[in-house]
């Protein structure tokens, strides 16, 4: 009580040296936490005042601290929703792998938790100044993502996006792939 323990509910870490009121550094997960924290007591309880120190002044008006803190939420909140639409855009493969078989990639209505009308064929998505890569769906008829139905486009889906690279010894349009 009295103690202002933010990092702490973002981190886990409830030690001492967890239970402070910095935030900076955070990473957008957990600043994201922080926000699903201050919804969840602002949502079920009354306030009953404010605590003096880095977010609150003597007089309970928010610090420039808060401010920032505020705004990294909200960077954070934006990141999330990037990250959704892009889910929506490129979803996860449904992947599986054994030794007498090897790995089969595979793309389903359902795959990646992500519901939609469309399968899709299995591709590598990269992204830029990253060196890995990750199993995505993605649609192979239709306008590209983000652009109107028209007559203007290819009607090849996402297939032509430059992020993206077909697995090698798969049919371009195979809705699955295995690799031995």
């Amino acid at each position: 009580a009295g103690r202002d323990a933010t990092r702490a509910f973002a981190s886990g870490d409830f030690t001492p040296a967890g239970l402070v009121d910095n935030v900076s550094g955070l990473s957008p997960p957990e600043l994201l936490s922080i926000h699903s924290w201050l919804s969840f007591y602002s949502d079920n309880y009354e306030p009953v005042g404010k605590l003096v120190g880095r977010f609150y002044d003597e007089n309970g008006a928010p610090t420039e601290a808060l401010r920032e803190a505020e705004a990294a939420i909200e960077e954070a909140l934006k990141f999330q929703a990037q990250s959704e639409q892009k889910k929506q855009q490129f979803p996860p493969c449904n992947s599986e792998w054994s030794s007498a078989k090897g790995t089969r990639f595979w793309c389903s209505t359902q795959s990646g938790g992500v519901s939609r009308d469309w399968a899709g064929v299995p591709r590598k998505l990269y992204h830029p100044g990253s060196q890995g890569s990750r199993c995505v769906c993605v649609r192979s008829t239709g306008p590209p993502w983000g652009q109107p139905d028209s007559s203007q486009h290819s009607d090849r889906g996402d297939l032509d996006n430059p992020h993206l690279q077909q697995y090698d010894g798969c049919h371009p349009l195979a809705e699955q792939c295995i690799l031995t």
